[in-house]
């Protein structure tokens, strides 16, 4: 599915990394039960990289994850974005965002999601990167996954949530939100938020700041930074949400974050 032409997207928004000086491809990722389809790339050469997880939008690993993907590795990371919800059907194949959520979304547990990612750094750690230096980023979907992820594997040592929910997932299955482990974070988390996204009030960054606050030292040392005219998906360079200059500041801040606390 083209999000970007079915929502009239501008085609010269739409941001195409180049893989050059990189080692990149989609593959199939060792987990649990089998292997799910994954894409990763990387500076070419290197080895003991740091690692950063890429969590799909609510639309799967299409080409604009894998272009983040590329993004990270010209900047010096292994990033690797796995099809999360592959066991429960193709993303690509729908059209309306409802029925995506109905059908797909909502029938995956954030348990499958952790073990899935934990299959992710296994891999990575065998391929080049570097387990002591593990960040993750995620976009909306994969941005409320970012803090969850954060609160439960303790080799964490830094997010980036963009535009996540904060007091709310996806379906029946969650067992707990973002506001719920937000004391509990094992690395600190960077919130890339936007002041008129709908989906998630600006209650919801308030009272997710206070509860890091009163967490733990990775808690407290987490952030966020509220972009006043931006809206929900702004990084998203193939659709119209995108607002370039909020997502050039995003992701310079991101960079710096990832810097810091990866090295």
């Amino acid at each position: 599915m083209n999000f970007a032409a079915a929502a009239g997207q501008p085609a010269d928004t739409t941001i195409h990394t180049d893989a050059a000086g990189l080692v990149h491809g989609d593959f199939a990722l060792p987990v649990a039960d089998g292997t799910q389809q994954a894409y990763y790339a990387a500076p070419a050469g290197k080895k003991d990289l740091p690692i950063i997880l890429v969590v799909q939008e609510i639309f799967g690993v299409h080409e604009h994850i894998k272009d983040i993907c590329r993004r990270l590795a010209h900047a010096g990371y292994l990033a690797i974005a796995s099809n999360l919800y592959e066991r429960q059907g193709d993303a690509s194949q729908y059209t309306d965002i409802s029925k995506l959520v109905a059908e797909l979304v909502s029938k995956v547990p954030d348990e499958q999601v952790f073990a899935d990612l934990d299959a992710a750094v296994a891999w990575a750690k065998q391929n080049g990167g570097d387990t002591s230096r593990l960040g993750i980023t995620g976009f909306c979907w994969g941005g409320r996954i970012t803090w969850m992820y954060s609160a439960y594997n303790p080799k964490v040592r830094a997010g980036v949530a963009w535009y996540g929910k904060l007091a709310a997932g996806h379906g029946p299955l969650i067992k707990q939100v973002a506001l719920d482990v937000a004391g509990k974070l094992n690395g600190p988390v960077l919130g890339l938020y936007g002041a008129q996204d709908h989906s998630i009030p600006l209650e919801d960054i308030d009272a997710m700041k206070q509860r890091l606050s009163a967490g733990g030292e990775a808690s407290q040392a987490s952030s966020f930074v509220v972009y006043l005219e931006s809206g929900h998906a702004f990084l998203a360079d193939y659709r119209p949400s995108y607002r370039a200059e909020d997502a050039r500041d995003g992701w310079a801040r991101m960079l710096t974050w990832f810097q810091r606390y990866l090295g």
